[in-house]
């Protein structure tokens, strides 16, 4: 209720009202945030209109282009020219789409590649349940088993026995992770639980683990058992391409790039002179050449540095150049996260008697790491991007068979639209990361 203003003229008592309230300001939902942010003044108000009337500017030709003047259907590009001349040929992006995809591998093998990232894929998803509790170890069993299973299914032929068994081994890991999260979520206990008090009569210690290892040995044996007759037809390397060569020589950079890394910036921060300068000599060499340099020696000049009985592909040794080459980038990243770190952290852990190993796995390290998680995930980024080079030393990744649509009697002079579809893909490839990037931030809570 409105207070009252009172005069006093004389006997009479004069009401004065109290002004009307302004109208209440809408600061939630879509109106609420466009007027914070677009609309706040009259400034604000005008850069809006100019920058929208900018990009409408900008975009309406790209648009016109990609999407309103294209042609979806056509058999050469004469005919997508004919239609619409000033318009994108869509059409002949789709009969190159499997090579886009899986460069020269066989088309009616082109199934093992598909599986096998689908094997990939299931052994990261628990990282994102939240009820799973032994992330780190998910983790190292990815990065450590799931190679043996993606080199038997992308190469195929004769495999040795060792190969074969840590194969299996592998599928075998892979179920039973899967198995105790199903059990898991439906509320029961873990396979392990339920053998181990057969297992703790005959080891009495490390119940649980014996039990884990006996049920990983007994699925073991049954999968190399069910697989002991399949035998799958060998595919070369150098069949190896598009987006598929892509993501393996990224992935396989990616996880080869932080191990070499820390190990360079440690050896780069050591008091023992020899390590020391081994590694800065190697980081600085590196990094004062251009990647493309780093490609060619490891293809003229890595042969010479084995025997000749020896031969190497040149993925593999496209692998060891870009690896070497994330390695160096990646140590100046863990250098300076280890540089953030005071040294009351260092006084800290030695007070409590930590050696050196101790102190930098379990106190230094996790802190550099955690605050540099925007740098390294800057920096694989841009090594996904960077992995395009392969192409200039005759590897089939994606860029080299988009450039090869352009000389297909099809579809020759085809050269912006392959450009702007990879462009795509590799923008939802990068975006995804740099988003869990910042998911993982927000998780750790790297700003305290």
């Amino acid at each position: 209720m409105d207070t009252q203003h009172t005069e006093q003229s004389g006997e009479l008592l004069k009401f004065v009202p109290r002004p009307s309230r302004p109208p209440v300001t809408i600061t939630y939902g879509p109106a609420g945030w466009l007027k914070k942010n677009m609309f706040g003044n009259i400034w604000n108000s005008l850069l809006t209109f100019t920058v929208f009337a900018l990009l409408f500017l900008l975009l309406k030709p790209f648009f016109e282009w990609t999407l309103i003047k294209a042609v979806w259907t056509a058999s050469t590009r004469r005919e997508c020219l004919a239609i619409s001349p000033d318009g994108a040929c869509w059409a002949g992006i789709f009969p190159w789409f499997n090579n886009l995809m899986y460069g020269l591998y066989p088309d009616a093998l082109q199934w093992r590649v598909n599986l096998g990232f689908c094997i990939g894929f299931l052994w990261f998803v628990p990282l994102a349940l939240k009820k799973i509790t032994n992330k780190m170890f998910i983790a190292l069993s990815g990065v450590t088993l799931f190679p043996f299973i993606a080199n038997y299914l992308f190469l195929g032929g004769e495999r040795s026995t060792f190969h074969y068994i840590v194969s299996c081994f592998a599928l075998a890991y892979l179920l039973l992770i899967y198995g105790n999260i199903f059990l898991k979520y439906m509320g029961k206990k873990q396979f392990e639980q339920y053998i181990e008090p057969f297992t703790g009569r005959l080891y009495r210690k490390n119940t649980f683990l014996s039990a884990h290892l006996m049920i990983l040995l007994l699925l073991t044996i049954i999968i190399a058992y069910l697989l002991g007759n399949l035998t799958l037809e060998y595919v070369s390397v150098d069949v190896w391409g598009g987006l598929f060569l892509t993501i393996i020589i990224s992935s396989v950079s990616i996880v080869m790039a932080l191990p070499i890394g820390i190990v360079l910036a440690l050896g780069r921060r050591s008091e023992m002179v020899i390590i020391k300068w081994f590694s800065i000599c190697t980081i600085e060499l590196v990094r004062s050449v251009p990647m493309i340099t780093v490609l060619f020696m490891s293809v003229t000049m890595l042969p010479l540095f084995f025997p000749n009985t020896m031969e190497l592909n040149k993925l593999a040794q496209v692998l060891v150049a870009v690896c070497l080459f994330a390695g160096a980038y990646m140590a100046e990243t863990v250098r300076g996260g280890l540089q953030a770190i005071s040294k009351g952290q260092y006084d800290a852990a030695k007070s409590l008697g930590l050696g050196y190993w101790y102190m930098m796995i379990f106190i230094i390290l996790p802190q550099a790491l955690k605050a540099m998680i925007p740098n390294i995930v800057t920096s694989f980024i841009s090594l996904f991007k960077d992995t395009t080079l392969v192409s200039i030393i005759g590897l089939f990744d994606i860029m080299l068979m988009a450039r090869n649509i352009a000389i297909d009697k099809n579809w020759l002079g085809l050269h912006a639209e392959p450009l702007v579809a990879i462009s795509v893909l590799f923008f939802v490839i990068c975006y995804t990361m740099s988003q869990y990037s910042q998911r993982l931030e927000k998780k750790l809570k790297t700003n305290r």
